[in-house]
């Protein structure tokens, strides 16, 4: 759970400019006049500030069911303000396929990515004219509005080079930053929860939003992809939105309160976009993803004195502020607080300026079969270069961290996503394929 130096997500992200652009979809009308119901309580009445994909300028996102441009310099869902719920799906592609399906696939993902982030059907929708064939769209998305749904990409190790073989011809334009992750102290990883080829992060302020639109890109890579493991995650662990007060994890604790804000250029530049030269081309303008399922001894943590608990931190669990501070966003005195907290060991101060976003999300699975909550935190991070950000720093929490007692890193994904689409006619992955 890096915490005070990992960040969410936060950049550019329009969502109520674009609601009313151009024609308003079947679904987005229908959806307004029953917004309250359709996307529950957590999302009703929340303010957001958004911006535009491509030039970081604010605009009010007050509306529920608000639409995020999918077209821009950058792919949406990385800096975008954070939404509530989640359906993360990593996949692997087929032995049988080729890169010309692949190709295929990845053009048929965009333009159903692009038709229901602006909260349209895919394809002929889900009650096309004939009813001979299977509609295009599954249909549990109807009558709702696009929640600010974004859906990011990308492509892991394993599509490069899987068992050293160059399936599809794109070895070479492997980026150095693609590492496979290293084996850290405590890690007890799941090998059906890792990995993958591709990855498609979908966000939205409703979970059905979100569920749909992996279902969808799931059925239209039948025969070419396949899910390898998927999570489900709800209530945002941390914010790009510093006016916002930082989200509690299931722990009780406000996590991640210096997350890189989506309007601040300046860092996003310096630690999330890949820069010019600084890797392979295509990859100009995006990001590295580190995402990781990390388990939490709930009920181990909940036996702990509040104390015990602050300590942990760092951090007070009332108003989260740091030791010896009054307020949340108060900047930490680090040698007030215990050498082994995880505010002590991850805040940019105590690693050189080192800063990641971080976009997570709590969740909870069911229990383990032996009556303890299968829940934690699903960690997504991104940075310009992984091997200067996720990888040192997880080295540094893996050996010291006290919060170490009380977590555990069970399952673990490295991926590459790409910029953003810039215009309609363009596809994910162009620049790589091409």
């Amino acid at each position: 759970m890096d915490a005070e130096n990992e960040q969410q997500n936060g950049t550019p992200a329009t969502a109520g400019a674009t609601a009313t652009k151009g024609a308003v979809s079947r679904r987005a009308v229908m959806g307004w006049a029953g917004a309250g119901v359709a996307l529950g309580a957590a999302a009703v009445g929340s303010v957001a500030a958004a911006t535009r994909q491509d030039d970081a300028v604010p605009v009010a996102a007050t509306q529920v069911g608000a639409e995020v441009p999918f077209y821009g310099e950058h792919q949406s869902g990385i800096s975008t303000p954070v939404q509530d719920r989640l359906h993360f799906a990593a996949f692997d592609v087929s032995e049988k396929a080729t890169k010309e399906s692949l190709v295929k696939l990845l053009k048929e993902w965009t333009k159903a990515a692009a038709a229901m982030t602006g909260g349209r059907e895919v394809g002929t929708g889900a009650v096309p004219d004939s009813g001979e064939a299977p509609p295009d769209d599954t249909g549990e998305a109807l009558g709702l509005p696009a929640s600010r749904l974004t859906l990011t990409i990308g492509f892991g190790p394993s599509l490069f080079e899987k068992d050293g073989v160059d399936r599809f011809g794109l070895q070479a334009k492997r980026p150095e930053a693609l590492i496979d992750l290293p084996n850290f102290k405590g890690d007890k990883l799941d090998p059906a929860r890792s990995g993958g080829d591709l990855c498609v992060q979908a966000c939205a302020d409703d979970p059905q939003v979100a569920v749909h639109a992996i279902r969808n890109l799931a059925r239209i890579g039948m025969g070419t992809v396949n899910i390898r493991w998927s999570q489900l995650g709800f209530g945002k662990t941390s914010s790009t939105t510093p006016d916002e007060q930082t989200p509690r994890n299931l722990m009780g604790f406000k996590d991640g309160t210096h997350n890189i804000a989506g309007t601040d250029t300046g860092k996003l530049a310096d630690h999330v976009w890949a820069a010019p030269g600084d890797g392979p081309e295509w990859m100009t303008g995006g990001s590295y993803l580190v995402a990781r399922r990390i388990r939490m001894h709930i009920e181990t943590w909940d036996r702990a004195s509040l104390k015990d608990q602050e300590d942990t931190f760092g951090r007070t669990k009332g108003e989260g502020a740091p030791y010896g501070k009054g307020k949340e966003h108060d900047a930490p005195d680090l040698a007030a607080m215990p050498a082994t907290a995880h505010v002590a060991l991850a805040h940019p101060d105590a690693n050189n300026g080192l800063m990641i976003l971080r976009r997570g999300f709590s969740f909870t699975d069911g229990t383990d079969g032996l009556g303890r909550l299968d829940a934690g935190l699903f960690f997504l991070a991104y940075q310009r270069d992984t091997r200067k950000a996720f990888v040192p720093l997880q080295q540094k929490l893996a050996a010291s961290d006290k919060l170490n007692e009380y977590i555990q890193h069970v399952g673990s994904a490295h991926f590459a996503c790409p910029a953003g689409v810039r215009k309609p006619g363009e596809w994910w992955g162009q620049a790589l394929f091409g």
